[in-house]
């Protein structure tokens, strides 16, 4: 049970939350496959998967939830063949051109048709509440998909009072200060070996590197040249490695070896073990990782925070 990807939402006032009430409120929202006619369909499900039932799995006050989207799969192609057959026989048969506007029709009839016998595509996508730590953690690669989560969460319980953090300097200047050195790099930061650099501009370009010296001479040129980063590989306290970006998103996140050891170590053969063991691990080492972080982007602004 490791998260692939972080985004951090920061809840702006108090906010508490019992297994129990959690498990209610998402029971209204569960997931049901769609039916014949729809394209598209939501709900949650066990995080677990076949080892559980449960909506909610929760570990040291940490609420572990999966959001499970299907989509009906329409290939273009097919739908193309398809409308293009029943124009033609149209035309044939009446001696008449089809429009535009009539071929739309047909397409709309014929993907209600074809919607019965579609491929469905499915995906689960998990997040985690820490009520304790004020902030919800998705693990999505995009800002759009985690927003996605969090407004059919917000949806299900029907108050959900958290946004994105806020620090007090931009991720960007905060970022290329490390790589151009006009900001001394956390402790707790070690660069890798990937970056991407854009224009600030407004036609400006983008290079991406990977595979170098962030410090070598042509990444320093970059940065002479008054490009910006925008994405930053780094390895945190030994522990974690990943790609964050101007959003403070947390991309690619990898758990060190010393992480994994820990999880070698618990000796359970019982699959709901071992998952609520890598759980508890991930989040007691996400939750020492994000304030740090936003501590070394600059520090939290705290200001549309409601303290207790």
């Amino acid at each position: 049970m490791w998260f692939r990807n972080a985004r951090v939402f920061r809840f702006t006032k108090p906010f508490v939350i019992s297994a129990e009430e959690l498990e209610e409120k998402l029971g209204t929202d569960a997931f049901k496959p769609c039916g014949p006619q729809e394209t598209t369909r939501q709900g949650w499900v066990p995080p677990l998967g076949k080892h559980g039932e449960l909506l909610v799995h929760s570990a040291n006050g940490y609420h572990l939830i999966a959001l499970r989207k299907e989509e009906k799969i329409l290939p273009g192609p097919v739908v193309k063949e398809a409308v293009e057959e029943k124009a033609e026989a149209i035309e044939m048969e009446q001696g008449r051109k089809v429009r535009r506007k009539e071929k739309e029709e047909i397409k709309e009839q014929v993907m209600l048709e074809m919607l019965p016998q579609a491929f469905s595509r499915n995906r689960r996508s998990f997040a985690y509440l820490a009520p304790q730590d004020g902030v919800l953690v998705v693990d999505a690669g995009s800002a759009k998909q985690a927003e996605d989560l969090a407004s059919t969460l917000r949806k299900s319980l029907g108050s959900l009072p958290v946004r994105p953090p806020a620090v007090e300097q931009a991720p960007i200047f905060t970022l290329t200060g490390w790589l151009n050195q006009t900001i001394d790099l956390p402790s707790a930061v070690v660069l890798g070996d990937e970056c991407e650099l854009k224009d600030p501009s407004e036609d400006g370009g983008v290079v991406r590197c990977k595979g170098l010296n962030l410090k070598a001479d042509e990444i320093r040129n970059h940065l002479e040249a008054g490009m910006e980063v925008t994405k930053l590989a780094i390895t945190w306290d030994d522990n974690v490695s990943f790609m964050l970006d101007e959003e403070l998103g947390i991309r690619r996140l990898k758990f060190g070896e010393t992480l994994q050891d820990q999880l070698d170590d618990v000796e359970v053969d019982d699959a709901v073990a071992k998952f609520d063991a890598a759980f508890t691990i991930m989040t007691l080492e996400l939750s020492k990782l994000i304030p740090g972080l936003l501590e070394a982007m600059g520090g939290e602004d705290r200001s549309a925070i409601v303290e207790e």
